[in-house]
């Protein structure tokens, strides 16, 4: 889809600014910082039932309730700080996701000490490395893959929660362990030569 910038883009982003500003700076762009990736790992967990652009929206909402996405901070959390969360009108209010966020960071950090990095062992399903897919129409983006089910497997059987083969799957993308550009929009390649 050619944009008002002359640009062509994945047509998901429409002409949302906020939507065409992360997919031409962070959709696909591989991650290997654990603060980032556990900031991810939250975000694609939350979006669960709801559309990327509401999570956009609240995002700069989330740092702050969240103590910028730090799992130490968040592995401490207590009943008042679910409270304070509940409360808090500027992010999704979902005390089941909530309640996964302090989880997930408590088995982040269990994560973390047994692999020296998160980054070492979530980039272990892509061997490592971006895969790099053909499409040619968004109706071809899958929205699980192999890699995202072993994933998800292995993430639940160590106590991770909100992390199903969906979720997983839209991790992987936003993490750039998959590059899910269109063939024809302007980031596929300069992702690709990122791997």
């Amino acid at each position: 889809m050619v944009f008002s910038d002359g640009k062509k883009r994945c047509g998901w982003p429409s002409s949302n600014p906020l939507m065409i500003d992360y997919h031409d700076h962070e959709w696909g762009v591989p991650i290997h910082d654990d603060r980032k990736l556990f900031e991810f790992m939250i975000l694609d967990a939350v979006q669960a039932g709801l559309s990327w652009e509401i999570v956009l929206k609240k995002r700069e909402n989330f740092r702050k309730a969240f103590h910028n996405f730090n799992p130490v901070r968040i592995a401490r959390y207590k009943a008042r700080d679910t409270k304070r969360l509940l409360a808090d009108p500027g992010i999704i209010r979902n005390r089941l996701k909530i309640n996964a966020a302090v989880l997930n960071a408590r088995q982040f950090l269990m994560v973390q000490q047994e692999f020296g990095s998160f980054d070492s062992y979530i980039w272990q399903f892509t061997d490592g490395k971006m895969l790099v897919h053909r499409y040619r129409r968004l109706s071809q983006l899958p929205a699980i893959s192999r890699e995202a089910e072993t994933m998800s497997r292995d993430l639940k059987r160590r106590g991770f929660t909100f992390v199903g083969p969906k979720i997983c799957y839209s991790f992987m993308q936003a993490a750039g362990m998959v590059n899910d550009h269109l063939v024809d929009c302007y980031r596929y390649l300069e992702v690709q030569k990122m791997k």
